[in-house]
């Protein structure tokens, strides 16, 4: 595959146009009785052919072979990557904790290194989410994979990704994200050839990530639509035996290929993946006093059909100065609607003093209780309020309208860390009646 550069994604819901060999892309129409190059056009829908035109999202590629030329799908056995809806077991109001997921001793690619933690909602109605961690030391060579179900969000913690994809090449380090639209094909390697790559996942069943809206904000802050990037047009043309394995209704399924599906010239939409720098973030934060609803470090939203409700927001908490004057400033203790997965890329989360070392994650479900550690709290009481830079820390946050269900496989992991409620019991009372 050619290695591209990247474009600007310039705002989402824009068209944008790329081809990896001059005049691969038909001019004035979509569908020509022959394209150039003697390639097939393919349209590729991410929504009803209906929707409403600034929801409609579509590509239409230009590729060496279409799409139909491929074997016959055959289920796979099932995998620790696993779907809602979890069933057998309650919603856990527990708050729960784990250590980072183990990077595997034996060969392993993206598609077998997926873990899942927890999940929501239905894929096949279109709603929720589910959450998982990925620990690979192999590269996904002969093996493509497309998710039916969902976009993917990628997160890495350890370990430069490669995501080669129908549309082109995305280089995603930690300190980025990445999205994946529903039903791109792609392939994940490593930046480099050796060591292994950790982070975290999250499958967006519902209405596609869009950038949330800034209301009082106004026109500047939060995540600019100019600092999203999406590839530029490359290809393959190589045959052999190759595997493409589909994620449908959240089972796997395995086709053979005697192509690399990698075989667009040219393309031109709006369904496409991106990635973006997670430090171009625009934090917004309280200049006066207490600490800000987190909900205004939302990188991305992807909507509920109830305003304001997200079917499932990413949030992160980046390097930021923290200044409010009379306020306790790390996150308050607090009981939610939503549901909030929270993981670390680097560095110290400010409400944990310890046990939450990157690459690890927590769940607190709705309503659940939950905030800084006993540490942290008397630590937050005592400390003089100069102006501070949080300069080493990357936090972040799924979080849904809908509770989480934790997967059997996640509560009984040997990395969970079974005693975490233990970091609040040293909060003692500090009533004091004749003290105003």
């Amino acid at each position: 595959m050619i290695s591209p550069e990247l474009q600007y994604l310039t705002g989402f819901g824009n068209q944008h146009a790329t081809e990896a060999l001059p005049g691969a892309l038909p001019c004035g129409q979509n569908s020509p009785q022959r394209c150039p190059y003697g390639l097939y056009a393919e349209q590729f829908s991410g929504t009803a052919f209906t929707a409403p035109r600034r929801h409609n999202r579509r590509s239409w590629l230009y590729r060496i072979r279409p799409s139909v030329v491929q074997g016959r799908f055959r289920l796979l056995p099932p995998t620790p990557w696993l779907s809602a809806p979890l069933t057998g077991d309650p919603v856990d109001p527990n708050p729960m904790r784990w250590h980072p997921l183990p990077i595997p001793e034996t060969p392993c690619d993206f598609i077998d290194g997926l873990f899942t933690f927890a999940a929501n909602g239905r894929p096949d109605a279109q709603t929720g989410c589910a959450v998982h961690l990925y620990a690979l030391n192999a590269d996904m060579q002969s093996r493509y994979l497309y998710d039916a179900d969902a976009e993917l969000l990628i997160v890495p913690q350890s370990g430069e990704l490669l995501l080669r994809t129908e549309l082109g090449q995305l280089h995603v380090p930690p300190g980025h994200c990445a999205v994946l639209p529903r039903g791109i094909k792609f392939q994940v390697r490593r930046a480099q050839a050796a060591g292994g790559a950790h982070g975290y996942v999250c499958e967006n069943f519902g209405a596609a990530f869009e950038l949330p809206e800034l209301g009082p904000i106004g026109a500047n802050g939060l995540a600019n639509p100019r600092d999203f990037e999406t590839p530029v047009a490359c290809y393959d043309d190589i045959s052999g035996n190759f595997e493409l394995v589909a994620r449908v209704d959240g089972r796997l399924w395995s086709a053979p290929l005697n192509h690399s599906p990698l075989d667009v010239v040219a393309w031109h939409g709006n369904h496409v993946p991106y990635r973006y720098d997670l430090s171009r973030f625009n934090t917004i934060n309280t200049v006066s006093f207490d600490h800000p609803d987190p909900s205004i470090f939302t990188v991305l939203t992807a909507p509920s059909d109830t305003p304001g409700t997200a079917n499932v927001d990413f949030v992160i908490f980046p390097p930021r100065w923290v200044v409010a004057e009379h306020s306790f400033r790390p996150p308050w203790f607090h009981r939610n609607v939503m549901s909030e997965f929270m993981g670390l890329v680097q560095g110290r989360y400010d409400a944990k003093t310890s046990g939450f070392i990157p690459g690890g994650s927590s769940l607190h479900n709705c309503m659940s209780a939950h905030g800084p550690d006993a540490d942290a709290f008397e630590s937050a009481c005592q400390m003089p309020l100069a102006p501070q830079h949080l300069d080493d820390s990357l936090a972040f946050m799924f979080e849904s309208r809908y509770p989480f269900r934790c997967s059997e496989q996640a509560r009984n992991a040997p990395f969970r860390q079974m005693n975490y409620s233990d970091v609040w019991q040293g909060l003692r009372s500090q009533f004091d009646p004749g003290r105003p």
